[in-house]
């Protein structure tokens, strides 16, 4: 982040329970999870001047972060609802960074919520287009060819995605708000039903209804705030954007574009990142990711996990709350949650903490591999 004008922080985080939440809407979620954030961080509503949103997904309604200020009562400088599907979230701090560079704002606000459990799912309701005419219906089987090319081209198998779902659920069961927290064996596994070859229903994230919210600032306003600041060092995005049958290479994301950025304008690299929270919608993902990012050569990423290295006490623990797969299946914006709070050490003392952990990655992506953004943080100043 050299040539900035400030040094810029998440000073405070905010989410709702995850999974079912019966009577809470969709603008209840962002609203609930936007106060707890500034409470977290010692602020109010009088405070904020900046207020951006992710489109929920299941209805993209418009207008939406005017609509979310409202219900706070903030008449805001800056207000935008991005849509790049889950790398929004890491889109909207970079948004809040240009706005307060460009001295448009100082205290900006950042959310998701949506309630497709409970509520509306009718931007899922049916198949559409030409993708229907081939009997591509939803995530699941475009997720799926990716996984099925990875197996052919370097050997991955089944066994080695239910390490994924295995490992990331053995991190939920340590989260008290996850929502799946019994922890899952591969004999469940194997034992679950099939949803869309090579993927059992455990390698596919849950719907849920759920709310997150992140406060960006500068490190000067920062420095007189209730939380450490934890310092934002890099950012990236990369997007292969074009329609997922249309790629030469369905066993690539845009991890290796966005995380040479972001690992370019921190000055870190792969070996410095004490964790990861990586995108899991579904069990290949964190694989591609991984290897595209670096920490693991093409085609390695599977025995990374059956070794299990991404265990919390391993070499690069991977998503410590549980991910989509287990924590909640909203598309990202607690991964980032996560890792402010692994850099608090919010959980010292207990099994969950990173042990340590003073540099972490956040990974975000959005459609079919379609676009994604990534972040390094760290709780010292470089």
């Amino acid at each position: 982040m050299k040539g900035l004008q400030h040094r810029y922080c998440i000073v405070g985080v905010g989410n709702t329970a995850y999974g079912r939440n019966p009577g809470l809407s969709q603008l209840g979620h962002n609203v609930t999870a936007i106060r707890a954030a500034l409470d977290d961080a010692g602020l109010t509503t009088a405070d904020v001047d900046g207020v951006l949103t992710k489109t929920p997904t299941s209805t993209f309604p418009g207008l939406w972060s005017t609509r979310v200020a409202e219900a706070l009562r903030i008449v805001p400088k800056v207000c935008a609802t991005i849509d790049q599907a889950g790398a929004s979230n890491i889109g909207l701090i970079q948004f809040a960074i240009g706005a307060i560079e460009l001295g448009q704002a100082e205290v900006v606000v950042c959310s998701y919520g949506d309630n497709p459990a409970t509520g509306s799912r009718s931007s899922y309701a049916a198949p559409k287009g030409d993708a229907a005419l081939a009997g591509l219906f939803g995530a699941p089987s475009a997720y799926a060819m990716a996984a099925r090319r990875h197996m052919a081209m370097y050997g991955t198998t089944h066994e080695q995605l239910g390490n994924v779902a295995v490992a990331h659920r053995y991190h939920a069961s340590l989260n008290p708000n996850a929502q799946f927290q019994d922890p899952l064996t591969l004999e469940d596994y194997h034992n679950s039903r099939w949803l869309a070859e090579p993927f059992h229903l455990v390698d596919c994230c849950p719907v849920s209804d759920s709310g997150a919210a992140w406060i960006v600032t500068t490190e000067e306003r920062a420095k007189a705030l209730k939380q450490p600041p934890v310092y934002i060092e890099g950012l990236g995005q990369g997007h292969p954007a074009w329609d997922f049958h249309r790629r030469g290479d369905l066993t690539v994301s845009g991890a290796r574009v966005s995380g040479e950025a972001a690992f370019r304008n921190s000055g870190l690299g792969p070996a410095d990142m004490d964790f990861c929270q990586i995108y899991d919608c579904f069990t290949i993902v964190p694989l591609i990711t991984l290897e595209d990012y670096g920490f693991v050569a093409k085609g390695e990423g599977g025995s990374f996990y059956e070794e299990k290295r991404t265990h919390l006490g391993g070499e690069l623990p991977v998503n410590t709350s549980g991910g989509l797969l287990s924590e909640t299946g909203m598309p990202g914006p607690h991964l980032i949650i996560e890792a402010v709070r692994q850099l608090r050490g919010a959980y010292a003392e207990t099994e969950r903490q990173v042990e340590g952990a003073e540099v972490g990655l956040v990974s975000q992506q959005g459609g079919i591999m379609t676009t994604h953004a990534t972040m390094v943080l760290t709780n010292q100043p470089a």
